[in-house]
């Protein structure tokens, strides 16, 4: 009777310690001690957000060995990123080629009257080109990189390849805060002409001139400019604001945070560099007399009428109505 006795004692001790460790596995499951002896792999791989220790440094986030999802984040760095960037960036180069190819320059038909007006004013082309130096130096960094190893290194070699990265990541660093200047004072600038409207929409319907030879009329800004205006001021705050957060680790948020914001910002920067070259070409061998609008400041008369006739009959009637009118005199 006292073996079963103890038996039956020893039964109930023993489900009730099973019971105990069955409850208090998941909370043990998430904190696993990657230090001890008996830890397996597979446990290390079951914790979905970090493998983490003990450090006595006040610095608790020295413990992280490592974060799972950190595989994904570098997946997305070496092998998606550079096929996005190839394609928005390539095939972008190569639409603009074929297009040249095919369409060529887009020409004043009327020619060139000799007369100009004034397009821009010497402040929004200071703007215009202080950001667009900022955007060239910042993509031409950026693209560093996500292409400068597997493609500039065996060029150049580990020595200068690694002078070039470390200048590189200065110029980018410190151009950031200008152009992200250049954008803010691009959307107060210009935010009053950007506003769609219908005119837009036939000038869309119409190809903008691009298409063919038909020259819809437009405003100041015609619906092509308008976009590439969002895309400037959208685009650049995104890569403004996370770029911040990546210069300045751990002020906003933790690494999944910052693995977030470096997607996001490589996203919209190689997006962002694919359209600019679009507004390149547009603005330099794409259009004839377009380049003079920022580099100059003025257009030829011809030119506005084919491409902003209804800016042209704005600035037309303001500058008539500005003009004093001769007075008349009554005869004696």
């Amino acid at each position: 009777m006292t073996r079963l006795a103890r038996f039956v004692r020893l039964a109930i001790g023993a489900s009730a310690l099973l019971l105990l460790v069955t409850a208090a596995a998941p909370s043990m499951a998430q904190q696993v001690n990657p230090t001890a002896s008996a830890v397996k792999e597979q446990q290390l791989l079951q914790e979905l957000n970090r493998i983490q220790g003990r450090v006595s440094i006040p610095d608790q986030r020295s413990g992280v060995l490592e974060q799972p999802a950190g595989r994904e984040w570098r997946k997305f760095r070496n092998v998606t990123l550079r096929w996005i960037g190839g394609i928005a960036i390539v095939g972008m180069l190569a639409l603009l080629i074929i297009f040249y190819l095919s369409r060529g320059m887009v020409r004043l038909q009327s020619g060139r009257s000799g007369r100009t007006i004034v397009r821009f004013t010497s402040y929004e082309r200071f703007v215009h080109w202080m950001t667009a130096t900022c955007f060239i130096v910042l993509a031409i960094s950026g693209l560093n990189v996500t292409f400068g190893r597997p493609l500039l290194l065996p060029l150049i070699g580990h020595e200068a390849f690694s002078a070039w990265s470390q200048w590189a990541k200065y110029a980018h660093n410190y151009l950031s805060f200008p152009f992200t200047i250049g954008v803010l004072l691009i959307f107060v600038m210009w935010i009053a002409g950007n506003i769609p409207n219908r005119v837009d929409v036939d000038w869309l319907k119409r190809g903008g001139g691009i298409v063919g030879h038909d020259h819809p009329p437009a405003y100041r800004f015609n619906a092509g400019q308008k976009a590439v205006y969002w895309i400037v001021v959208v685009g650049g705050l995104l890569v403004s604001a996370t770029g911040y957060e990546l210069m300045f680790p751990f002020y906003l948020s933790g690494i999944e945070g910052m693995q977030i914001a470096q997607m996001v910002h490589a996203i919209v920067a190689v997006l962002f560099v694919g359209v600019m070259l679009a507004h390149i070409y547009i603005g330099t061998i794409g259009m004839e007399g377009a380049f003079e609008a920022m580099g100059s400041g003025t257009v030829d008369v011809n030119w506005a009428r084919e491409h902003h006739s209804l800016w042209l009959d704005e600035e037309n009637a303001r500058t008539d109505g500005a003009r004093p009118q001769p007075s008349v005199t009554a005869a004696e």
